[in-house]
């Protein structure tokens, strides 16, 4: 084999060493986390500036998405990257997504995908030459509760000693806090109606229980079905004043005042509101470049 051979072999090594994709929370370190967020300080101040330039990101999103999509969007943009992107369905069609990768390895730089199905996204990593990139699945949503856990390391000095208290059904946001307290080693407990329960947390089945001793409570969206069973598992205004001195209420969006949420509570100084959002645009930007660096 010639050293023109043996060079290009070393750097393909390189690449397939280097790349990384973000499926789960649990693929990642603490220490992981930490450099995302470092990355997205340093994204803060225009250092990856043209990070992207040259490239292609394929985006597969169903119609419906909204800031996860407008910030994936924006962040390649920024970047200096170009997003090319389609219906989150068009991976159910009946050609085989080894041959659907088998060309987009001619052309795609990175692969974000929104889909239902983890399986969809975990058979697109193994035919992917290029990184894969979770923007949310049934069975989590690992880019937004990185972006919630980064918002607050910016608001509490030991956002990993606060005791975390999630108010919803074991679907994707809850599992998706509960891959991170794995991984970051924080406190976690769910409050539910009976028969939504996460398997390894303390579960409770009533809010003024559950709240007590906690610092941030996360909540999701139910359907009319499920609201009957979580009855006692509303979070309004006189339940954050029964949590901890200067809890925070973050409600996963979209939320609804008067169901999961009661309005006085999103109308309270405990919401952390619309700007704790802010931080999804650099963080996803920060999980690309992690992924490709």
């Amino acid at each position: 084999m010639t050293g023109r051979h043996l060079k290009n072999e070393k750097r393909a090594l390189e690449k397939v060493v280097c790349m990384k994709n973000l499926l789960r929370l649990t693929d990642l370190q603490a220490s992981d986390v930490y450099e995302i967020f470092h990355m997205a300080d340093e994204i803060g101040m225009g250092k990856y500036d043209g990070f992207l330039n040259g490239k292609s990101v394929i985006l597969f999103f169903p119609e419906t998405s909204i800031r996860t999509r407008v910030t994936f969007e924006k962040g390649i943009c920024l970047l200096g990257g170009q997003s090319i992107r389609f219906p989150g369905d068009t991976l159910d069609k009946k050609e085989e997504l080894r041959d659907v990768f088998g060309y987009l390895n001619n052309w795609a730089d990175m692969v974000i995908i929104r889909h239902k199905d983890i399986r969809i996204l975990e058979e697109a990593a193994a035919y992917a030459k290029v990184p894969v990139i979770n923007a949310m699945t049934d069975q989590n949503h690992p880019c937004e509760i990185l972006s919630d856990l980064y918002s607050l390391s910016k608001l509490r000095e030991d956002f990993i000693g606060d005791k975390y208290l999630f108010c919803g059904k074991s679907g994707n946001i809850g599992l998706a806090w509960r891959e991170a307290s794995k991984v970051m080693g924080f406190e976690l407990s769910q409050c539910c109606g009976i028969g939504y329960e996460m398997e390894d947390v303390q579960v409770y089945h009533d809010i003024e229980m559950a709240v007590k001793g906690k610092d941030i409570i996360c909540t999701d969206s139910l359907s009319a079905e499920e609201r009957n069973d979580f009855k006692g598992c509303q979070v309004t205004k006189r339940v954050m004043d029964m949590a901890n001195r200067n809890a925070l209420l973050n409600p996963c969006p979209p939320f609804y005042r008067g169901e999961e949420v009661s309005g006085d509570a999103i109308q309270s100084d405990y919401f952390v509101g619309y700007a704790f959002k802010k931080s999804l645009l650099v963080v996803q930007q920060a999980v690309m470049v992690w992924c490709m660096k």
